[in-house]
């Protein structure tokens, strides 16, 4: 599909680099660090970049051995490609959990919680609660039915209840 359809008629911005992302040049740099077995606090010195910086670029595009410059470039460019795609659209089974829970009158907070206990390994099974609210809120992802949001409301008037104890008493 050509891009022009893909963006509503108009014809799309031109892509550039975020100020703080890395270059190319930042990353061939890491990459010929590697090869030459520099440390990572040497690789970034001389980039002028966070150690943590460094580290986790190289653990996201192939970890020591298997970084390469172009690569992490390009996938770190799709990467930023916006808007992204709702994790709960992508995953039946993980939206059909996620409702049997508010159904259940189960809070965002507390999905994401259990997921994340019974999950621990299984990335596609985790989410945030801050995805479930919006889902739930923005009806174009229509992952989640919008009558979930009666729970929500239920709970957040319970939440607004003053304990008796806290009243003034006439």
């Amino acid at each position: 599909m050509p891009t022009i359809y893909q963006t509503g008629g108009f014809r799309p911005p031109v892509r550039k680099h975020h100020r703080l992302s890395l270059s190319l040049d930042e990353r061939e740099e890491i990459s010929r660090g590697l090869a030459e077995k520099c440390s990572i606090r040497e690789i970034a010195k001389k980039i002028s970049r966070a150690p943590s910086t460094v580290s986790r670029e190289i653990r996201r595009h192939g970890g020591l051995t298997n970084y390469r410059a172009t690569k992490a470039d390009k996938k770190a460019w799709d990467n930023a490609l916006r808007p992204k795609a709702c994790k709960l659209s992508q995953n039946p089974t993980l939206c059909k959990i996620i409702a049997e829970k508010m159904h259940q009158g189960w809070s965002p907070e507390q999905i994401a919680g259990w997921l994340k206990r019974n999950n621990p390994d299984a990335q596609k099974m985790k989410v945030s609660h801050e995805t479930i609210y919006t889902t739930l809120f923005i009806q174009t992802r229509g992952a989640l039915k919008k009558n979930y949001s009666n729970i929500l409301e239920a709970e957040e008037r319970y939440e607004n209840l003053e304990p008796h104890h806290l009243k003034e008493k006439d």
